[in-house]
């Protein structure tokens, strides 16, 4: 088994430590980004996350392309993958306390990597653009979740939010914006270093 491999089981396997998500509406993964990752539509907060059990074929890797806008009012697209070796993008949603409870590790995880290796992304699945984002802009400084955060569009149904059935769930992405794989479920600051660690190896 290769290292990339081997990352990727340990990625699926820190997905059945997780603490715990917040259900949604399940649908199909777009271009099979998530596979066989779908848990129970509901909204109280559920125990044990499901793991993706399939990985992305090496010869065709995933790619996805999106445009949203952060907080500030820029203009985000795919384009940003480019900017660090590793992203990670994580959906979560203003109702969801496991997706709460985890942002201020993912907060401190974005200020201790330098951008050029590792940028994190957030998504607001529940809150769209052109909506009133005060909750979203008083929940990221409450809990110093200080990295980009992008409003729900079209686009991003299209491309990202159409996958997730569950929130958080976070995604990973290369340098050349490959889908590296993702977890479904909320997670330790110590789980995600090493995860990000380990990823980082293989870029």
């Amino acid at each position: 088994m290769n290292k990339l491999r081997k990352v990727l089981l340990n990625l699926l396997v820190l997905s059945l430590l997780l603490l715990c998500g917040c259900g949604g509406k399940n649908s199909e993964p777009p271009a099979e980004a998530i596979p066989d990752a779908e848990t129970p539509a509901q909204e109280e907060p559920t125990s044990g996350a499901q793991p993706s059990e399939e990985t992305p074929s090496e010869e065709a890797p995933i790619f996805i392309t999106f445009e949203g806008t952060d907080l500030e009012g820029n203009t985000v697209s795919q384009d940003v993958f480019a900017q660090s070796k590793l992203t990670m993008v994580n959906v979560w949603a203003t109702f969801c306390n496991p997706c709460l409870r985890e942002m201020p590790g993912l907060g401190e995880l974005a200020a201790e990597y330098d951008p050029a290796e590792f940028q994190l992304i957030g998504v607001v699945s529940d809150v769209r653009e052109g909506e009133d984002q005060s909750l979203v802009e008083s929940l990221v400084q409450e809990t110093g979740a200080d990295y980009p955060h992008l409003l729900a569009n079209e686009s991003l149904d299209q491309a990202i939010l159409s996958s997730v059935s569950g929130v958080p769930t976070t995604f990973f992405f290369d340098g050349e914006g490959a889908y590296l794989g993702g977890v479904v479920g909320s997670a330790e600051k110590s789980d995600w270093e090493e995860l990000i660690h380990e990823l980082l190896e293989e870029q």
